[in-house]
């Protein structure tokens, strides 16, 4: 296995474009939850071109019934993200002075769970929320700050590289 650098311009550009509407290649899970982590999945695989089929513990989509819980699950997400050491993107835990363009925030609306994924796609003041901006579904957003969010826990995770046989 080798690794290869993640694209986050390629992760960027695919941000942009389908953050206000839907890649009619991907099932919309609005009406079933939220598309937000979905979303987040399609931005890292457009920088990342790896899937990771294990049925267990991968990173993966087929189609809307044939995915894996990482590829639309926040908690799900973060867990692969940060334990994978396989194929695919492969992530740490890390502190808002070290989050970069293509990298993701987690927000936690209820102190103890994680409801909502967000991808960063501008970074003008990397110490103030305010100033970095983000992409989402569910509540589909392109250039809103993290600060305009009300949450009571947010948490980055810093895309590292990308395991590839």
């Amino acid at each position: 296995m080798k690794t290869i650098k993640y694209d986050r311009i390629s992760a960027l550009n695919y941000a942009k474009k389908w953050a206000l509407s839907r890649n009619p290649r991907y099932y919309d899970f609005d009406s079933i939850g939220g598309d937000c982590t979905n979303f987040i999945s399609q931005c890292i695989y457009a920088g990342s071109k790896v899937m990771n089929y294990n049925f267990n513990n991968g990173w993966y989509y087929i189609n809307g019934n044939k995915k894996s819980p990482s590829w639309t699950g926040v908690e799900f997400l973060y867990n692969f993200l940060i334990n994978n050491k396989g194929v695919g993107p492969r992530a740490k835990v890390a502190n808002q002075n070290e989050v970069q363009i293509g990298d993701i925030a987690q927000l936690s609306f209820n102190n103890n769970i994680f409801g909502h994924s967000l991808f960063i796609i501008n970074i003008e003041d990397i110490n103030d929320l305010n100033k970095i901006q983000i992409a989402t579904h569910t509540y589909d957003a392109l250039g809103k700050n993290i600060g305009e969010y009300y949450f009571d826990k947010i948490r980055f995770i810093h895309i590292e590289n990308v395991g590839k046989y």
